[in-house]
């Protein structure tokens, strides 16, 4: 590769460091898929409207098909193959094959690492464009507010109702966990 469109970055993906030489062009999802074989993340659009791609960047929802690999060195990535705590699922993860929330599977781990965000952003309060109260915080978590925040993530298979449900599930098992916790302190 010419040196003066190319760079050796180290990618911190799952706690786990990893150094490539990349193309200033190739993409998080390229650097994922094709270089590192964490194929888990998949590619919908490639023009980020379908969220088939969604990690987490320092904890935050991130469409990799649009974040430059480059871009990405020096923060905490997070793909499905990380969510699980080892053996044991992530609470969403497990929600969604409650629920059957998967279907048929290909945009689930998008839809996995959005939910695993959107609980945390809900949580710390942060409104969505269908919040009545933007004062009370967190608002409550309905249906609507579920829709509204997964809207960036979408599902050929149609299992909006399941997800929904799955999401809602993961939620209120980390409010029941995060009350548990702070009952126990008292």
């Amino acid at each position: 590769m010419d040196p003066s469109t190319s760079s050796a970055i180290t990618l911190n993906i799952n706690g786990e460091k990893h150094t490539l030489s990349v193309d200033h062009r190739t993409t998080l999802l390229d650097a994922l898929r094709e270089r590192l074989d964490l194929t888990g993340t998949k590619k919908g659009c490639d023009q980020g409207q379908c969220g088939a791609c969604t990690v987490l960047l320092d904890g935050h929802r991130a469409v990799s098909c649009l974040q430059l690999a480059v871009a990405a060195e020096g923060r905490e990535i997070t793909t499905i193959e990380g969510v699980a705590d080892g053996e044991r699922l992530h609470p969403v993860q497990q929600a969604f094959l409650d629920f059957d929330g998967y279907q048929c599977g290909y945009c689930t781990p998008g839809q996995i690492c959005s939910a695993v965000a959107m609980i945390e952003e809900h949580a710390a309060g942060w409104p969505s464009a269908v919040t009545r109260d933007v004062r009370s915080a967190p608002p409550p978590l309905t249906p609507d507010e579920i829709r509204e925040r997964m809207s960036g993530n979408l599902c050929r298979c149609g299992a909006y109702v399941q997800i929904v449900e799955a999401v809602a599930r993961a939620a209120a098992a980390g409010t029941e966990a995060g009350q548990a916790r702070n009952g126990a302190v008292a």
